[in-house]
């Protein structure tokens, strides 16, 4: 008997269906085919979609392209004393600023005031963010198209380093790292680290040159001098120009008033002297407090090379300058000369017309007896050396402005 039917698992064969002389064809391949349309529709739209977001195609931000003569810095703690008077110079140079801060030692009031002043779009952006946050560094760098990097955010207070060992590394050594992983995965070619003469420890020869011996005695010189060397073993197999400075004691501010050093009030008594001068002189405090007077100097009290903040910028934006690919440099930058702690807190009186009661402490831990540069390196080689050296007037400056600014930037820290 012949079989005429067709077996259950033999497929039927597409085709179309004549109906009074018109061809229709089969419902199944009208689906297929508009089911394929749809999905090329989705496809191109989520394509779209991804060429919009991806920082690399997206030209709408100018902070994320490469932009011929237009110098990109990712100014890391940004907001704080030096890193916004950084920023202030670079701006005034015509640079393009990307400021990244977690505001825990910063102040959103400076990085307020530095919008105000250059308030055109693709010149100044503010990122808050903390760079030990591995996922948001790699987040920066890969939204943004950076020339080059000064790393200046760290916590920086001796004292506080001895009590906090494990923030200071964390904050400056691990947090180093970070940057630096994410500037060789994004092509940054440019680091000016921003370093510190406590990596020195106590030199048993003055001045400090760069090839003393780093032997630092606190957690915060310490960590440093990690930050340094893992800098340093990175550029061996490297082709980054680097520069490493090593800064002294800071003091002034804008000679025309625009920022100022506006600590903490919980860190006070872990800040620089010449803020608890100032504190003083404001009766903030009832008095200052000078710890340690039986250091082997002339008059019992610490020596330390003051340099004015304004000197300092000069010599990281001379280091970014001269800065050459696969080459490192190292810098001590200081004006060379020595001023012992009483000899601060007389230029302190005088600076601001009061006298202000001191009392002698013990010594506080992790102190040094004397620390002064031999700039003669810098100098030679990237022709910057220090021009605000008159103690006293760089107070003054400072003064002026902390006068006028009796609330600091009058500005809360807390993101909107």
């Amino acid at each position: 008997m012949l079989n005429f039917g067709r077996s259950r698992n033999q497929p039927r064969t597409a085709r179309a269906t004549t109906m009074g002389g018109l061809d229709y064809p089969d419902p199944k391949r009208k689906g297929n085919f508009v089911g394929k349309v749809f999905l090329a529709a989705v496809l191109t739209t989520l394509c779209i979609i991804m060429i919009k977001r991806s920082p690399s195609l997206n030209s709408s931000s100018p902070f994320a392209i490469h932009e011929p003569g237009v110098t990109h810095v990712l100014v890391t703690g940004g907001a704080g004393f030096i890193g916004s008077h950084a920023t202030l110079r670079l701006l005034s140079d015509n640079h393009r600023v990307t400021i990244v801060d977690n505001l825990s030692r910063g102040n959103l009031g400076a990085v307020k005031v530095l919008q105000e002043l250059f308030p055109e779009p693709g010149r100044l952006q503010f990122i808050y963010a903390d760079l030990g946050d591995r996922i948001s560094v790699d987040k920066i760098f890969l939204e943004n198209k950076f020339d080059a990097v000064m790393h200046f955010a760290a916590v920086a207070y001796v004292g506080e380093s001895t009590m906090d060992p494990l923030k200071y590394y964390h904050n400056i050594t691990s947090n180093t790292l970070l940057v630096l992983e994410a500037m060789a995965r994004h092509d940054v070619k440019t680091l000016i680290y921003s370093s510190t003469c406590a990596t020195y420890g106590e030199p048993e020869k003055m001045p400090i040159t760069e090839e003393t011996q780093q032997v630092p005695i606190n957690p915060y010189g310490k960590a440093k001098k990690m930050a340094e060397d893992i800098i340093l073993d990175f550029s061996k197999n490297s082709d980054m120009a680097i520069m490493i400075l090593r800064y002294f004691n800071v003091i002034g501010s804008d000679p025309n008033g625009k920022l100022g050093e506006a600590p903490r009030p919980e860190l006070r008594e872990q800040g620089r002297i010449s803020g608890a001068c100032f504190d003083a002189a404001r009766g903030i405090i009832p008095g200052l407090k000078v710890r340690g007077t039986d250091y082997k100097t002339p008059d019992g009290t610490c020596i330390r090379d003051y340099i004015d903040v304004t000197d300092l910028v000069d010599a990281h934006v001379k280091a970014l300058e001269k800065a050459q690919p696969a080459k490192v440099g190292i810098y001590n930058v200081g004006t060379g000369k020595g001023s012992s702690v009483k000899q601060f807190v007389e230029a302190c009186k005088m600076a601001t017309g009061v006298d202000i009661k001191v009392e002698f402490l013990p010594r506080r831990p992790g102190d040094y007896a004397e620390v002064y540069s031999d700039p003669r390196k810098i100098k030679r080689e990237l022709n910057w050396s220090a021009k605000h050296t008159d103690l006293q007037q760089s107070l003054r400056v400072a003064w002026r402005w902390q006068k006028s600014h009796l609330d600091g930037y009058g500005v809360p820290n807390e993101m909107p």
